[in-house]
């Protein structure tokens, strides 16, 4: 090896700064263990909410001492922001996709236009994007083209006074697209600025906020936020901020008096119809059927057409008064409260006032109301009912486009507060608008996203300077986030979670004990195998496989890359995968110091020898991983990082740092055997005819292949929520649960859900795609619900709705996770997921026809990974309903076949590598014994990589509960994918070539004749 010196100088050099890298992710473990230490001795397990208690001592403790020096300048704060980043796995914490309504944007840009031909086509493209691939931009203009004469350049579409500079007219719709789409892409990037400038002022160390294409998708991940509720709100908020004058209590009380008087008339029509239908069945018996049944159906009409006017039929004929009797309380004379309502009555008293007979009671000068509630106050069962002066505009005097600043401070009664700065054209309207407030002793409502936060009189005449305060039941936390979104802006339009995923700190905890474990144990095997197999020269490889490690840790934590759960699996695999150089190097030594050589020259032309096969088959992994790294998400993505930096890491380690300790102990003369006692003669002189064998294996894969096809068509597979969408919660019982049992509860509620034991026996993988279509914080906080009264019957006395939707710290029961995927996003994670299949198989087969020259090469290696990818997803179909752990079709599938597609490629790289080597050196041996003399010489290496790699998944199969599925997957793959070198790819090759060749001969003999 040239450069020696050089290379053992950049091997030194790049270890160290590997180690600078992770010593900032000792230093913070250091001192997060220390916080650990005196939280637990603050509060002992005997004290209630100790995990609570401590969790707050553990942050009072790291703040303390942020910007304490820990060592050479460096402070706890410094660190944290240079550690290795840990996933939502590891760490816990929450991951969202948000998708911004673009229609929501279309509608701003269009002034909310009423055109029937616009609102038609937004209509038929909110139905097209339920199934389509394209932006909805593009799905709006195609179904706007289908409308006869319809143009966007209408003055009652986008030709309007705000988009005058951009849309005239006379431009043609063509002309009018490129416009719309550059105010999206805009509208979208405020979007996403607001949104960042929420999430860094959140307090979350390490947060992730990208852009997904040109979807108007946000992907913000807040790995250690534990608040979901908190976190939902802030990012969903579109912090719509409005300035209204409002009615006092004694405006209103006349028209509810009218209102209910209405609503009571209705209930006696009802009462009325309902006794007549009542005699009438009393009468059955000397009326002539016919007539009964005409009758019937005419009051059953009636009583349809009555229930329209007054919604609830229970509830009207229970109640004397239907509106009044909800009324919890009554507001105070001159005050802006008009009334108080329970929480549960609240949507039925909405409902009443909003219903269009009870509104048209409304006098003339109140006839654009708007009823909205307050601000919903901690440990209270009512809300307090704001009647807001509207217009016939809806639009406010005042709007939050006019604050500049918003800070959270403390009111003289030592109370939360926020307060707010405008700029100067919102001051001047502020003054006037608290002007006459006070000179008609009224109030001003201050409403946020509908809500009424505050609606404060004025007592000491009009407030000049902008400045304005929010009251409320603040906590401290909703005061800070309240200011923070204000600061940071509203959102352009609404943005609907669309995919979420919640991992609780516990089932992170856990994730990084099984990680570790598995990543030990592998490790462990791993080494003691190759210092079994080849001696001194396997003790070798291990110290260049640890400093591989190392590597491999340090690039991840100075690339600022997240490690996570599968990230730790392909570390693992990759360390599996890696021994194969050594083993392709060692094998090669060995064959060379068989046929006499010296130690030197056999190490030097094993080296060389060997350096053909390495690159192609890591080419071929880590084309296989790209692909990955670009159509993947989450945890898919995780995954190709650390396999692509462990496949350069490890080809670095295994050629150069390897190389170097072997060279370093030869040069004094001693010898290196590349083997053991043990493993001296294994694999020594071994004819198989595999070629002979291939037809048994064409019948055997065949009827494999035949079973699994006709599986997938009867039991199909278990989809996940990641391609059919929905919503799935993994829930920890206190003592374990039969999920059949549970099933049967859940399916009474939900309609359709499932539940599967995973891991423990008393923890549940459930499933439900009610109200998938549905998105918000109400329908989230509702299934929730739902899902708490259902498994009440299954969970520990006492345990309240917080503490099972948070996870129960304490007592380790409740949500662990939740993850939540809508229809639209699935649909894309179906497409992304085929088009990475299919786009490997198209990159792989054109670089082997590439390094190979031979069509034949190419065609017998995408046939192997065919084959292997049908056994695989055919043993999924036959046994995921019997099997003990989870088998779904998900993401982390997806990467388990592209990893099955690089591991199969990786084993018929190195066979045809050798094949093609001993065509070049046996010209004149027949076509088939070449392919089994390739065979037979790389046997030993194939058995060897394979073992390797078993060793490592079936540890990381044993210890790593969640990726049981997955690694099962990668254990199948790897079985096939050794078989399928053997006896599928080599003997597809042959066979194309034999017959390519018996056709020249043919065509040579024919010309003879001639």
């Amino acid at each position: 090896m040239q450069n020696k010196g050089l290379v053992r100088v950049f091997a030194i050099l790049f270890g160290l700064v590997c180690v600078y890298q992770l010593s900032y992710t000792y230093l913070t473990y250091t001192k997060e263990n220390e916080a650990e230490a005196y939280a637990q001795q603050k509060y002992p397990e005997t004290v209630e909410d100790y995990s609570k208690l401590r969790e707050t001592a553990e942050g009072a403790y790291l703040d303390s001492i942020g910007k304490e020096e820990i060592f050479a300048g460096i402070t706890y704060n410094f660190a944290k922001n240079k550690e290795l980043n840990k996933g939502l796995d590891l760490k816990g914490g929450i991951n969202v996709i948000l998708q911004i309504s673009v229609k929501d944007i279309l509608s701003g840009l269009a002034n909310k236009s009423k055109d029937p031909s616009f609102n038609q086509a937004l209509l038929a493209t909110d139905e097209l994007q339920k199934n389509s691939q394209n932006t909805y931009i593009e799905d709006f203009f195609t179904e706007f083209e289908k409308i006869p004469d319809a143009k966007l350049a209408s003055p009652d579409i986008f030709a309007n006074k705000n988009l005058s500079d951009d849309i005239t007219y006379d431009m043609t719709n063509d002309q009018v697209k490129p416009v719309l789409r550059r105010k999206i892409d805009e509208s979208v990037t405020s979007a996403f600025e607001v949104l960042r400038k929420r999430i860094d002022k959140f307090g979350v160390t390490q947060p992730n906020i990208q852009r997904l294409g040109e979807s108007g998708r946000i992907l913000v991940e807040l790995p250690g936020a534990k608040d979901v509720d908190r976190v939902k709100s802030l990012l969903q908020s579109t912090a719509q901020l409005e300035f209204w004058d409002v009615y006092k209590a004694e405006e209103i009380f006349p028209f509810l008096f009218t209102a209910n008087n209405l609503l009571k008339e209705q209930a006696n029509k009802v009462e009325k119809v309902k006794e007549e239908v009542k005699e009438g069945e009393e009468s059955e018996v000397v009326v002539d059927s016919t007539q009964v049944d005409t009758t019937k159906s005419d009051a059953d009409a009636a009583i349809e057409d009555l229930l329209e006017d007054a919604e609830d039929s229970t509830d009207v004929e229970a109640q004397v008064n239907p509106l009044l009797d909800l009324i919890a309380g009554q507001g105070g004379q001159g005050g802006p409260v008009v009334v108080s309502v329970l929480k549960k009555d609240a949507d039925t008293f909405m409902a009443y006032l909003n219903d269009p007979k009870v509104r048209a009671l409304l006098p003339v000068e109140q006839r654009y109301t708007k009823f909205a509630w307050g601000k919903p106050e901690k440990d209270s069962e009512v809300l307090d009912l704001y009647a807001i002066k509207g217009n016939r505009d809806n639009e406010p005097e005042l709007s939050g486009g006019v604050i500049t600043d918003a800070r959270q401070e403390y009111n003289q009664l030592g109370k939360v507060t926020v307060t707010m700065q405008m700029d100067g054209k919102g001051a001047k309207k502020w003054e006037e608008m608290t002007g006459r407030a006070f000179s008609q002793r009224s109030q001003i409502a201050v409403v946020l996203d509908d809500v009424v936060y505050s609606a404060p009189g004025v007592t000491t005449g009009a407030i000049s300077g902008g400045r304005s305060e929010i009251t409320g039941d603040f906590s401290v936390e909703e005061g800070q986030d309240l200011a923070n979104v204000l600061r940071a802006g509203k959102l352009p339009a609404s943005a609907d979670i669309i995919q979420s995923e919640v991992v609780g700190p516990s089932l992170g905890q856990e994730a990084i004990d099984s990680g570790i474990m598995s990543f030990a144990i592998a490790l462990v095997l791993i080494l003691i195998w190759m210092i079994f197999y080849y001696g001194k020269a396997g003790a070798f490889a291990d110290v260049a496989l640890v400093v591989n490690i190392l590597f491999i840790f340090g690039v991840l934590a100075g690339l600022k890359a997240v490690l996570t759960l599968p990230g730790i699996a392909g570390i693992v695999l990759t360390i599996g995968m890696s021994v194969d150089a050594n083993v392709l190097i060692f094998e090669r030594i060995r064959e060379e110091l068989a046929k006499g050589k010296s130690q030197v020259d056999a190490i030097k032309d094993g080296f060389n020898n060997a350096l053909s096969s390495i690159l192609d088959a890591n080419i071929t992994t880590g084309l296989t991983g790209l692909i990955l790294l670009l159509i993947g998400t989450g945890p898919v993505k995780g995954f190709a990082t650390t396999l692509l930096i462990g496949i350069l890491t490890s080809l670095f380690t295994a050629i150069f740092i390897t190389r170097l300790f072997i060279d370093g102990y030869g040069k004094n003369g001693k010898e290196l055997a590349f083997s053991t006692s043990a493993t001296k003669n294994l694999f020594k002189n071994i004819n198989i005819d595999f070629l002979k064998k291939r037809k048994i294996a064409y019948v055997i894969s065949g009827a494999i292949i035949i079973a699994g096809i006709a599986s997938l068509f009867t039991n199909n597979l278990d989809y996940g929520v990641d391609f059919v969408g929905g919503r799935t919660y993994t829930v920890r019982f206190a003592k374990d649960v039969v999920p059949t049992t549970v099933e049967k509860d859940l399916v009474a509620v939900f309609e359709s859900a499932q539940a599967k034991t995973l891991g423990a026996n008393n923890q549940l993988k459930i499933t439900t795609k009610y109200k998938v279509n549905e998105t918000g914080e109400a329908v989230d906080t509702e299934i929730s619900n739902k899902l708490f009264e259902a498994l009440k019957p299954y969970l520990t006395e006492g345990l309240t709705y917080d503490e099972f939707a948070n996870g129960d710290e304490d007592k380790q029961v409740g949500i662990m996770s939740s993850m939540k995927v809508g229809p639209t996003i699935a649909d894309d994670i179906q497409q992304a997921a085929f088009w990475s299949v299919l786009g490997s198989l198209i990159v792989v087969f054109l670089y082997i026809l590439l390094r190979f020259r031979r069509w034949q090469f190419s065609l017998g290696a995408v046939a192997a990974v065919f084959h292997d990818v049908l056994v695989v997803l055919g043993v999924f179909s036959l046994t995921w309903k019997f099997m003990p752990f989870n088998m779904e079709i998900d993401q982390a599938f997806i990467a388990a076949i592209l990893t099955v597609i690089g591991y199969s490629l990786n084993d018929t790289v190195v066979v045809f590598d050798r094949i093609r080597e001993f065509f070049k050196e046996h010209t004149t041996w027949p076509l088939a014994k070449n392919v089994n003399g390739a065979l037979n010489s790389t046997l030993s290496r194939t058995l060897n990589t394979s073992l390797t790699t078993l060793l490592v998944l079936v540890a990381i199969f044993i210890f790593a509960v969640p990726l049981r599925g997955f690694m099962f997957s990668l254990i199948i793959g790897v079985l096939v994918g050794t078989y399928s070198s053997l006896f599928i790819a080599t003997p597809i090759m042959h066979d194309t070539v034999s017959k390519v060749g018996l056709k020249i001969k043919e065509k040579e003999t024919e010309e003879k004749k001639k």
